[in-house]
């Protein structure tokens, strides 16, 4: 049977009164989720998991898909709106989101997000039908040096595209990789960085640095700013939307170029927020506007939102087809599949075809969903931004505070998120790139486990990261990359040389 009449027989179970019911609950609780910083799609999803033990797999995983869709529209929102990532992957929004919701463009910038993210997300399910029996073969021949390869080639990016400065770049990775060390190894089992601290022996949550570092951070910016909130004047139009959704296709090349970045950093397991940060990179690097890029520029909302939904839907193609999740999300609801005594894998297309293509069907559906309630809630959103700072300062305070308690309920993790605050200002004030810090935490953990075990493989011999062409092309890319600011002041001091020769 191909792939379109699977499809088409998905279809016939996703598209039911219940399902279509259930889609729009999850996609309202995932908004939620989304937007309460602190949650985020993993933990929102851990939380739903017990409530559909008893209900039939097919509309179990449909209920959990569309409260990761809901997610990630959600994490957009605190974003633009208030410059707090509510999901990890939605970070590269608030670069220019919060920006234009400033200047009193928050329509333009929500309506940008949200329409990216569903052609993101389109084109990440349309890639499931067409690869999904075939991206086996591909995906077995990842081991350990081809994951340290895709997630170095995270890294060289910033380093070689980004256009801040290369010290403060590395510097700000660096940093990222020491905070992503901290706690117990899980290789030795020995304790490293914890200074005696027993609150430190499961390592500094990644959640709790990112609502410090963008929630705390920007506040303490705004307060020295006199307590300004410059979005207050932004008004809400029908119109407004309509025109954002009409001005989408010129940038066509930024929406291919991220969706093509987030399919493969969804399949691999570089994951949506290794995505999101690197198309944003990349169209930063090559735009027309460049200059506009951390001052409002749309390109640089609709690239990483691009690229985080298509990462995000892929993510469900090697948990479905190998059983290796592509991103936290998908490893959370991989564990479901294995409640309900389903097993990832290439035979799951088999033996349970109608779950897998129903599945599906309703990533089709769910995301149109998605689409539809988030931009009828625009207006409701960026109301937001007419409530005075004095009232909405306490509450981000609060709703930050909250989130750090949420995520281990550790009195520690207040006073953690305290201290990335601190930092946080301290990196704008500087301009010391935040971005590679956050990368540097979520991939850190992967990329020294893939390392070490790379290492075992071949006795300590680097030369296993050219062991085959496919490692081969990754870290020769990335070393590449990584060079590239050597190589381009190379190029102007020998190109100065020779004209005053």
């Amino acid at each position: 049977m191909s792939n379109i009449e699977s499809l088409i027989q998905g279809f016939g179970v996703a598209f039911t009164a219940y399902h279509l019911a259930l889609m729009v609950c999850g996609v309202l609780l995932g908004i939620l989720v989304g937007v309460l910083p602190g949650l985020g799609a993993p933990n929102g999803v851990t939380l739903l998991l017990p409530l559909t033990f008893s209900m039939q797999p097919v509309s179990a995983i449909i209920l959990l898909a569309s409260m990761y869709w809901g997610a990630l529209f959600g994490g957009s929102t605190t974003s633009i709106l208030f410059n707090i990532p509510g999901e990890p992957s939605s970070v590269a929004t608030t670069f220019d989101g919060y920006p234009m919701a400033k200047q009193g463009r928050a329509t333009e910038a929500l309506s940008y997000a949200f329409l990216s993210a569903g052609f993101g997300a389109l084109v990440g399910v349309i890639v499931i039908t067409a690869l999904s029996g075939y991206v086996a073969q591909f995906a077995l021949r990842f081991s350990s040096p081809e994951y340290f390869a895709v997630y170095l080639l995270a890294f060289a990016s910033f380093v070689g595209l980004a256009g801040a400065s290369p010290f403060k770049t590395l510097t700000a990775i660096a940093l990222g990789l020491g905070f992503a060390s901290i706690g117990m190894d899980s290789v030795s089992g020995s304790l490293r960085l914890t200074f005696g601290l027993n609150e430190l022996l499961r390592g500094v949550s990644f959640l709790v640095a990112v609502i410090g570092l963008f929630g705390i951070g920007e506040l303490l910016i705004t307060m020295e700013e006199g307590l300004r909130f410059d979005g207050v004047k932004a008004r809400v139009t029908l119109a407004g939307t309509l025109r954002a959704a009409a001005d989408l296709p010129r940038y066509w090349l930024a929406l291919l170029r991220s969706a093509v970045i987030g399919i493969w950093m969804g399949i691999t397991p570089g994951g949506p927020t290794a995505a999101s940060f690197m198309s944003y990179g990349l169209a930063k690097r090559f735009s027309r506007r460049r200059a506009g890029f951390g001052r409002g520029e749309p390109e640089g909302v609709i690239s990483p939102e691009t690229a985080d939904h298509a990462a995000g839907s892929s993510a469900m193609l090697p948990m479905l087809a190998l059983g290796i999740p592509g991103s936290a999300t998908s490893a959370v609801m991989m564990g479901g599949l294995m409640i309900w005594g389903l097993t990832p894998g290439p035979t799951l297309f088999t033996d349970q075809h109608d779950f897998v293509w129903g599945l599906i069907a309703s990533m089709y559906l769910g995301n149109v969903v998605a689409v539809v309630l988030v931009l009828a809630t625009v207006p409701l959103f960026a109301a937001i931004l007419r409530i005075p700072f004095a009232i909405i300062g306490p509450v981000i305070i609060a709703v930050c505070v909250i989130g750090a308690y949420t995520v281990a309920g550790a009195t520690f993790d207040l006073w953690l998120m305290l201290a990335f605050g601190i930092g946080g200002y301290v990196f704008k004030k500087l301009d010391y790139p935040l971005a590679p810090l956050v990368l540097a935490m979520v991939l850190g953990d992967k990329t020294e486990d893939a390392f070490r075990q790379s290492m075992i493989l071949s006795r300590g011999s680097l030369s296993i990261f050219w062991s085959n062409p496919l490692v081969g092309t990754l870290t020769t890319l990335a070393l590449l990359l990584a060079a590239w600011p050597l190589l381009t002041l190379l190029v102007q001091r020998l190109g100065g040389a020779r004209r005053l020769a």
